[in-house]
């Protein structure tokens, strides 16, 4: 069923953003999708039937053809060669752009290797007043990846955790506190953690950094690289906290904790002075087993109101970490986009083009990268999550050869967390794509970027979207 699709969609999409419009010849209804589809010639013989249905479809193929065509004339795309790929057709763009590939990136802050601070370099921690005694906190033994966050709405019961803890490939699970608070007016997810223990779950550079987890335990808050970057928040100045009462945290250090969603790490003290939940959540290190299998067995352990999410996709067919996604994905998860939804996403995009990109910004007239994929989605009637980490898990990666407009981009832009996904932009076709791409730029249409740090394209099936988006744990 998934081939199928994409074969179909591919034929509209494609040969709309190419402009070619001779080649769309019939219209083939697909079991399951709501409405149709139209496909490419070299289909239209398992479908054919009669003449007159044949002419029919033509017609109503050319007219959608040109009404879809309506909404990307604006684009000002420059025709990719007959038949060239996804590369191909971007290296074409940026050619006529007159960009190199860095430009490029730059233009859609998405940070190439060599571009910017080395991973090492770009964790910056305040040092600790000579009044306070720098707290003890255990040396870096060793790095866990964070492959599972299991989230529940109180405290989780000890006996689920202690049998997520024996179950068959589990090496290790860290108990938390999560919750999303308001930090200088913006609701914020947020981690209370024991920094001794947790940092073994961090992103590489964020968990060596002796002395960002030293400032955490001395009940200072650490953010991530993107927030203090976009916020312009101030190492060794206050940030306002309100939990279940208000307080000022000093800003310890920039670090991303490669959790997804995660902006903010305190301590556990600090966590239950705000009115965190406590031990409401674990974050899971399963790095030899089938993610999705585990799931299924940690779900079954848990009260009905806790969830569990994948944090790093474990794809088949790259097997990197940090990539784009959903693990264990049938064809039960999908359907795809329609064509009718495709249209309206990717029209309520276009239409926000130009408009001003703020960190958190989630629309009408601001927008962050995410926060412009989840609005243009709904004006689609497609439901979202918030952040680029739980869109990339919203449906299948997908071979650059099998991309078409409509399918989201994942980027790595965080030298912090070099395999956390901390970007998103909406392909277009002809090599371009939309974005929105960091403060002081505009929504913008640029050539996509499929090298450096390109984590992954990803086909959306709005039934495992919803799903993503319901889960708290997404």
């Amino acid at each position: 069923m998934r081939v199928a699709t994409r074969r179909l969609r591919a034929g509209l999409w494609i040969a709309v953003a190419m402009g070619a419009a001779a080649a769309l010849s019939l219209e083939v209804a697909i079991p399951g999708l709501s409405g149709s589809v139209v496909a490419g010639g070299r289909l239209a013989s398992a479908a054919a039937s009669s003449g007159a249905s044949q002419a029919s479809a033509s017609r109503a193929a050319a007219a959608a053809d040109r009404r879809y065509a309506a909404v990307l004339s604006g684009i000002g795309a420059t025709r990719a060669p007959s038949g060239a790929g996804a590369i191909a057709a971007a290296t074409a763009a940026r050619k006529a752009a007159g960009q190199t590939e860095v430009t490029a990136a730059r233009q859609a802050g998405v940070l190439l290797p060599g571009q910017g601070s080395s991973p090492a370099s770009a964790v910056t921690v305040v040092s600790l007043p000579g009044t306070r005694t720098a707290p003890i906190v255990r040396p870096l033994r060793r790095l866990r990846p964070a492959d599972l966050l299991v989230v529940g709405p109180a405290a989780l019961p000890p006996s689920a955790i202690a049998a997520i803890r024996k179950l068959p490939g589990v090496v290790a699970a860290n108990l938390l506190d999560a919750a999303r608070i308001k930090v200088n007016g913006g609701y914020v997810a947020t981690l209370g953690v024991d920094p001794s223990t947790f940092r073994e779950f961090a992103a590489e550079p964020t968990a060596q950094s002796t002395a960002l987890w030293r400032s955490v335990a001395a009940g200072d808050i650490a953010v991530s690289y993107l927030m203090g970057q976009q916020e312009k928040l101030r190492l060794g100045g206050t940030v306002q906290v309100a939990g279940a009462r208000t307080e000022e945290l000093r800003v310890g250090g920039f670090g991303t904790a490669g959790i997804s969603g995660v902006d903010a790490i305190v301590s556990g003290s600090v966590a239950r002075s705000l009115g965190m939940p406590t031990g409401n959540a674990i974050v899971v290190s399963a790095p030899r087993a089938r993610l999705s299998s585990l799931m299924r067995r940690i779900k079954r352990v848990l009260p009905q109101a806790a969830a569990v999410a994948p944090l790093v996709g474990q794809a088949a067919l790259s097997g990197l970490p940090g990539s784009a996604g959903a693990i264990g994905t049938t064809s039960s998860d999908g359907p795809g986009l329609t064509a009718a939804q495709t249209r309206a996403f990717l029209a309520a995009a276009l239409a926000q083009v130009g408009k001003p990109y703020v960190w958190g910004g989630d629309g009408p007239s601001v927008f962050d990268c995410s926060g412009l994929v989840q609005w243009s989605m709904r004006q689609g009637g497609i439901v979202m999550p918030r952040v680029a980490a739980s869109q990339a898990q919203t449906g299948p990666q997908v071979p650059l050869s099998d991309l078409v407009p409509g399918d989201l981009l994942f980027y790595h832009t965080d030298p912090t967390a070099p395999a956390y996904i901390s970007h998103v932009a909406i392909y277009l076709g002809n090599g371009l794509m939309l974005q929105a791409p960091e403060p002081g730029e505009n929504v913008q249409i640029v050539p996509a970027i499929f090298t450096g740090g390109f984590a992954g394209a990803v086909a959306v099936y709005p039934r495992l979207a919803a799903a993503v988006a319901a889960d708290p744990a997404g």
